[in-house]
């Protein structure tokens, strides 16, 4: 009886030592950061260094070969050190331009601006207008907008007026001047009540009337 206890021991000390190394696997367990950084390490990418070149689009080219590296790069050669590109004096982009392209090894203009802009407007070159009455404008072939204003002289009037789409105001009535609250014609002596007789001093409308007085003619008692 004591050697048939002592197996059944030795047997519950193997078995659980089978389970665990069976039961127990990789696969069950992920590998942590450490392990996949070191199975990272061992993956193999081509290495073209001295052999080729690759442009942008991943396809490779040979040693003395030409190619594009991209759609808006200058041809190049494959060497041993890599690429060597053309490097070419690009014409200068006209000031004018307002269209460029970057679709080549040099930028193409591909649309010159041709007009003047103004207050919101477009104008053809040496195109003339008045963006109001006392101005005159006209577009340059610089593409800039030169203006002048209207000088208007001062008018010989004390009532002047504007007429629609005249810039300087106008005397319609001609020259005049103020005799007290009433206006005059100037060039002749006016008689502006029973006493006085007012003209406008020559030339100098804005002063007021030189008056003298005259015997009065009053109404005669009946």
């Amino acid at each position: 009886m004591a050697l048939h206890i002592h197996e059944a021991c030795i047997l519950l000390l193997v078995i659980p030592g089978l389970v665990t190394s069976a039961a127990i696997s990789h696969e069950d367990y992920p590998a942590d950061e450490g392990d996949q950084a070191s199975s990272n390490d061992n993956l193999i990418f081509d290495d073209y260094r001295g052999k080729g070149c690759v442009d942008d689009s991943g396809f490779v080219y040979k040693l003395g070969e030409r190619f594009f590296p991209g759609h808006s790069n200058c041809p190049c050669v494959c060497a041993l050190d890599g690429p060597v590109c053309d490097q070419p004096e690009c014409p200068k982009i006209h000031p004018k331009c307002t269209k460029v392209e970057h679709n080549g090894c040099c930028p193409e203009c591909k649309e010159v601006k041709n007009f003047c802009e103004y207050h919101g407007k477009n104008y053809k070159i040496l195109e003339e207008f008045k963006p109001s009455p006392c101005e005159w404008c006209r577009c340059e072939p610089s593409n800039e907008v030169h203006c002048v204003v209207a000088d208007c002289a001062v008018p010989e009037c004390v009532n002047p007026i504007y007429e629609p789409e005249q810039c300087c105001p106008v005397c319609k009535n001609g020259p005049n001047c103020f005799a007290g609250t009433t206006i005059i014609p100037a060039g002749i002596e006016v008689k502006v009540d029973d006493c006085n007789i007012c003209h406008c001093h020559n030339g100098d409308w804005w002063k007021p009337a030189q008056c003298s007085k005259r015997e009065c003619q009053g109404k005669q008692p009946v």
